[in-house]
Formats: structure tokens, C-alpha cells, sequence
């Protein structure tokens, strides 16, 4: 299990550690005074730190199968709610309710750096819960105690900046997942001049930023990634933009993955952004479609078959609807997060990405969404409740017109064999 530790003085390692971090455990729920609670936490996470994966996960489900709700206190709670469905009566069974391990997680949190050996945690469990579902209760557990410790109010949006730290700018190159940062000297095109870099922290990771935007000031909407990533000696900055593209957002932390919080920096970005450039009209994305090519396989069609439009293969998938446009849901997790955040989907760019993750994603398709403060309340509603998606004229009629239309397909030389992507990292969903 590696998780982080600060440098603790040791005893002898343990002949039994699987048997010594349970005893911790035990020790650390039965602690009552503070100090005792926050050295016994530190030991525990020392302890769990030296465990090896097999240990670890023999560990996970010792937990699971031992330190669930009391069930005689649950049994009785339950039986006095029935008789008295009352409030007092409510919150017992709630309490009652409660595995034990998650006030263990609660008092692990004490520990130095705590936060981050449970956020560790819970990314281990994400990729061993296909093979052990078992598992599925303890990490249901973490999602639970994560998303109250990292909810908005805890939140803080910093610009990220060439003078930001050393470290800080490293995780960005490290973490960017939607456009590889090909070393500093592309990072620094990212950062300076029309370019902007805003990024979610919490007190108790602060060197790391959550998730981070990477924007592009502009005076058009852009339809295609390569003049975005340019170097500064080869593009000309806008004297007075008037658009805002936000062309990549990624995740540092796979153990917030499902936790909600892109929504709030897009909108608090925007907020900023107008206040530092009033010239700003329209806030846009151009945004990859990871989805696409597997659907298409799935489906047995190709965009590079003669009588299809792409475009409108592409607008049916984003948004779920049927070959004869009947409405559906969503399929791509980049588009249902921009389309829950009230945007619109705006408009679909061929020939958008032609790197060779581009390609193998979506044969090069890139698409917009448009952030429309006025739209964004209402926008949201229809999607949550009806799973309406908001869509521009030009994308209803390609959803709403005939199946076949004349088109030819044709894409730069990387198409002529589809390419295996890189080894993704995690992109915002």
C-alpha cells in the first residue's frame, strides 16, 4: 500500500504487520484523549504505508467484514423507528447505521498528511474493485468522507503562472491529460501572453492542484487544437480578446475521481476572466471526444465511409440520439459533463486533432460547447430532469436532417491506419 508518511522513528518491523495495523486500528477507535488519538493515527499510517499490495488488500477486507454497523445496535434502532417513526428515532438509526471503519477513517484523517494517504487510498481501490468488488463497501465509504472534505466551500481557485513553484508546474506536465505538455519550454507557451492556467486547491493538499483549466485568449471561436498549442513566437495575441477557450481541463487526483467540483471552476473562472478582460464575450471549450471511435466500432460504421456526414454520426453520439434523432442520453463523459454544466453544444470541427491520440479517439473530431451565462441555470434543468441538451442551430439541423448527405471523408495521412493512443491519464469527467 504506498501511501505518503512523514519520517516516523520505528520499532522493529513486525513479524505479523497485517495483525499489528488491525491492532492499531483497534487502538486508534478505542482512543479517547487527542494526543493518544493523533499518535496512534500516525502509527497506523506508518503501519499501512510498509504494507505490501497483497497485505493491503487483506487488510481492506478485514475491514470491510469486521468494522461494519453493529448489527444488535442496528437491529434495535430499526425496531425502535417502526414502532415511533419520529426524528430522534431517524437519527439513531442513522447513527446506528454507520460502518465502524468509517469513524476509523475519520481518526486516520488526524494523522499528518492524512488527507492525502485517504485520497491515495481510495485511487487503490478504484483499480482493484473489477478484480476484488468485494472491496466496493470501503470505498464507498472514502467517496462518502471525501466529497464533504472536498466540497466547494473548502476550495480555492489560484491562477497557476510561470513564477508558481517548481513542484507545482512539474504536477502540471505530470497530469495534463487532454494535451500532452511536451517538457517547460511548452508548458511556458501555456502560461504566458493569452494564455491562462486556473487550477481548484484544498488546505490540506496545497501544492497540488485538484483539477486545472488551461484557456486560451482568442478573438474567434477556435476549430482546431494545433494553433491553441502553438508556440508564442508563432502565434499573435489579440489586443483585445474576445473570446475565451478553455481547450483542456484534467484531474490531478484519481482518488476524487467522481466527485464534482469541475462545474464550480468553470464558472468562477469565467467570473474572473471578465473581470480582468471586460472585452470578453463568449466563453467556449474545444473539447476532444474520447468516446467517439469505440462507438463507431460498436456500431460497425466509420466516418470514412462515403455517404455518411461525420458531423452528424458525431452529434448523434454526443448526444445519445438515435439514427432517426429520436432523443436519448448523452454517451461521451466530456459531453455530459459540459451539457450538465448548462452548456451548448455548439458546434462539431473535423479535422480538429490530428495527433495521434486525436485520431484514435475520434478520427480527429473536436467539438465546442458555448458557456452562455443567461442559458446556463435553465440549460442545467433540462438536462438534469429531462436530459434535453442544448444545441445550436447548425448541430439540430445536422441531428434533424436526412441520414445520408453528401459528404467525403478525407483525413491527413495518420488516418490511413487508426493509431492506438498513449496511456491515457485522467482527464475531467
Amino acid at each position: 500500500m504506498r501511501l505518503n508518511v512523514p519520517f516516523l522513528p520505528r520499532k522493529a518491523a513486525h513479524r505479523d504487520p497485517l495483525g499489528e495495523a488491525q491492532r492499531l486500528s483497534l487502538g486508534l477507535l478505542e482512543s479517547c484523549g487527542e494526543t493518544q488519538g493523533t499518535l496512534t493515527a500516525t502509527r497506523l499510517a506508518a503501519a499501512l504505508a510498509s504494507l505490501d499490495d497483497e497485505t493491503a488488500q487483506a487488510y481492506d477486507l478485514w475491514l470491510v467484514d469486521k468494522l461494519g454497523p453493529d448489527a444488535a445496535m442496528l437491529g434495535a434502532s430499526i425496531e425502535r423507528w417502526l414502532e415511533r417513526p419520529d426524528a430522534a428515532h431517524a437519527a439513531q438509526l442513522t447513527r446506528s447505521a454507520e460502518p465502524r471503519r468509517q469513524e476509523l477513517l475519520r481518526r486516520v484523517n488526524t494523522a499528518p498528511c492524512g488527507t492525502r494517504h485517504l485520497v491515495d487510498w481510495r485511487a487503490r481501490l478504484l483499480r482493484q474493485l473489477a478484480q476484488c468488488p468485494a472491496l466496493a463497501p470501503l470505498e464507498a465509504d472514502l467517496r462518502h468522507l471525501l466529497a464533504s472534505w472536498f466540497n466547494r466551500g473548502f476550495l480555492t481557485l489560484r491562477p497557476i503562472t510561470w513564477d508558481s513553484p517548481a513542484r507545482l508546474l512539474e504536477r502540471l506536465i505530470a497530469h495534463e491529460a487532454v494535451h500532452n505538455i511536451a517538457g517547460w519550454s511548452d508548458l511556458r507557451g501555456r502560461l504566458e501572453g493569452d494564455r491562462r492556467c486556473y487550477g481548484f486547491f484544498h488546505p490540506a493538499l496545497p501544492d497540488t492542484p485538484l483539477i486545472f483549466v488551461e484557456v486560451a485568449l482568442t478573438d474567434h471561436v477556435s476549430e482546431a487544437i494545433a494553433p491553441l498549442l502553438d508556440h508564442p513566437s508563432s502565434r499573435t495575441a489579440p489586443d483585445r480578446p474576445s473570446t475565451a477557450i478553455f481547450y483542456s481541463i484534467s484531474n490531478c487526483e484519481p482518488g476524487l475521481r467522481g466527485l464534482q467540483f469541475g462545474n464550480f471552476l468553470i464558472k468562477q473562472i469565467v467570473a474572473d476572466l471578465k473581470a480582468e478582460f471586460p472585452t470578453l464575450t463568449t466563453f467556449a471549450t474545444l473539447s476532444p471526444i474520447p468516446g467517439l471511435v469505440r462507438w463507431l466500432d460498436a456500431g460497425g460504421r466509420s466516418l470514412s465511409r462515403e455517404g455518411d456526414d461525420p458531423r452528424r454520426l458525431c452529434a448523434l453520439y454526443l448526444t445519445g440520439s438515435a439514427p432517426d434523432g429520436t432523443p436519448g442520453r448523452p454517451r461521451d463523459p466530456v459531453a455530459a459533463f459540459h451539457l450538465g454544466n448548462g452548456a451548448e453544444l455548439w458546434r462539431i470541427n473535423p479535422h480538429a486533432d490530428v495527433s495521434p491520440k486525436g485520431i484514435a479517439q475520434s478520427e480527429g473530431m473536436m467539438v465546442n460547447y458555448v458557456y452562455r451565462e443567461q442559458d446556463l441555470v435553465a440549460n442545467h434543468e433540462r438536462f438534469a430532469q429531462h436530459g434535453h441538451v442544448a444545441r445550436s442551430r447548425e448541430v439540430a439541423a445536422l441531428i434533424d436532417g436526412p441520414a445520408a448527405s453528401p459528404w467525403r471523408w478525407t483525413l491527413p495521412w495518420a488516418h490511413a491506419h487508426r493509431l492506438s493512443p498513449p496511456q491515457e491519464k485522467q482527464p475531467c469527467q
